[in-house]
């Protein structure tokens, strides 16, 4: 692939990509963007091992997965539910200002791999056979993982 096609191929999916990203970071969009960042100069460099065989979409978003799983393990730091519950107004009223923070929340509390499997198959439309091809596991597993976090989302989001 040159650069043009990669250019070309990367204007179509950036926009959807950065929105993946932001749900997987709990609405942090300065993290989200340089993930993406990096997820894209990745690709580029790695872009002479793609196979043009119509899967830029999904071999796009497991280089940005596996970003993202390398930044959470260097910097993504937790904060425990009851410290953030003790925070004063002042403190939070940026976070209540956003609408989807509900749901980002309920999101932070899943694991990895639930997340990655709800955010992939609800809300970008892929099935199971390719989010088990982009976070690397069986499609069994996938189905474990859109069942379970289902059902902690229910928990966590009281519905």
């Amino acid at each position: 692939m040159n650069r043009e096609e990669f250019v070309q191929l990367v204007k179509g999916e950036q926009a959807e990509l950065r929105r993946f990203l932001l749900a997987l970071c709990c609405g942090n969009a300065d993290l989200a963007n340089d993930i993406a960042q990096d997820s894209l100069v990745k690709a580029y460099l790695s872009s002479q091992s793609y196979s043009n065989n119509g899967r830029f979409k999904a071999w796009i978003y497991k280089i940005a997965y596996r970003t993202f799983l390398d930044y959470r393990k260097k910097i993504f730091n937790y904060t425990n539910l009851e410290q953030a519950t003790g925070l004063s107004d002042e403190a939070t009223n940026s976070d209540n200002a956003f609408q989807y923070q509900e749901l980002y929340d309920a999101l932070n509390q899943l694991n990895e791999k639930e997340r990655t499997s709800i955010l992939l198959f609800y809300f970008k439309g892929y099935s199971i056979k390719e989010i088990s091809m982009i976070i690397d596991t069986s499609e069994d597993a996938v189905k474990k993982q859109l069942s379970r976090g289902r059902e902690h989302l229910k928990t966590k989001m009281k519905l």
